[in-house]
């Protein structure tokens, strides 16, 4: 009997040993996430060799976790429990907003000059546009942005459609909706669920490279000015975690990403430096849209 009380009482000490273990081993874990522009499952597979390349090259254990909309991957930076994530424009801000010292390191080199893309589905007969405005042939067509925290399938076109139209979207379109995500946007007005929507372009490359993309049913009618967008935003207080200079050490680790097969899955050619004053003109139209405080 006594050997039975014996043996309980050391699992028992093991299992708190182990709770109070678990928190320890957590700190020394960074953890990161990104947006969710497309599909979760190729989400997991494009950021899981991120994670693996930044472990190799920062010396701790870095883990990636999926977040289920563009709000969650904020909140999970404002709680701490991501560390590092790849935001875009918008939500970057809003990040850096909610959790002051929090910086904006790298960017790729394609989002210092980013753009959208208007699609449409061909029934439309809406015929490509060139220019600095939205066609006028938008009018009254069901259109569907991405995300409604989304930079390049949100804020911008919005900010556009309005500079050109003078009016918000719910006036200009005969109805309005919000897909989520980008795949998601070309596949809604491929099928003619809406007549119209808005895509990163960058998106819009990559699903037309997996095949997604039937060009006898959808096309790109107008391709916007450029703004800045995508980047990777880290908390102000992983120094205190990490040590001194592990900032730095995440930065150059980002910037000399050079494998074709990880930076294929952005997409990106690479990354550069950004800073928080990068994006002020992101902050600045948020608040203009009456989306930022």
């Amino acid at each position: 009997m006594l050997g039975h009380i014996k043996l309980a009482r050391m699992i028992a000490a093991s299992a708190v040993s182990l709770l109070f273990a678990a928190p320890l081993l957590a700190a020394d874990t960074l953890v990161f996430t990104a947006i969710p522009d497309e599909d979760e499952t190729r989400l997991q597979e494009r950021f899981q060799k991120v994670a693996d390349y930044l472990a190799d090259e920062l010396e701790v254990e870095v883990r990636f976790i999926p977040v289920t909309s563009y709000a969650a991957s904020v909140t999970a930076f404002r709680n701490n429990q991501v560390q590092l994530a790849w935001f875009g424009g918008f939500t970057g801000v809003q990040a850096r907003q909610l959790v002051p010292g929090s910086r904006a390191i790298a960017q790729g080199a394609e989002d210092a000059e980013y753009k959208s893309y208007f699609i449409a589905n061909r029934a439309t007969g809406i015929t490509p546009h060139t220019g600095d405005t939205a066609p006028e042939a938008l009018r009254d067509l069901t259109f569907t942005f991405g995300s409604q925290s989304s930079t390049s399938g949100r804020l911008l076109p919005e900010y556009f459609l309005r500079e050109h139209f003078g009016e918000a979207p719910d006036e200009v379109f005969q109805r309005v909706g919000y897909s989520g995500n980008h795949s998601r946007t070309v596949s809604l007005v491929q099928s003619g669920a809406y007549q119209a929507g808005v895509v990163s372009y960058k998106a819009w490359e990559n699903e037309v490279e997996s095949g997604n993309v039937d060009p006898e049913q959808v096309q790109v009618i107008w391709e916007t000015p450029s703004y800045p967008d995508y980047q990777w935003t880290v908390r102000g207080d992983v120094e205190e975690r990490f040590g001194e200079g592990f900032t730095e050490r995440l930065r150059e680790a980002l910037l000399a990403m050079d494998d074709p097969e990880l930076l294929d899955s952005f997409p990106r050619s690479g990354f550069i430096p950004a800073e928080n004053a990068d994006y002020e003109q992101i902050v600045t139209i948020a608040r203009e849209l009456d989306l930022l405080d």
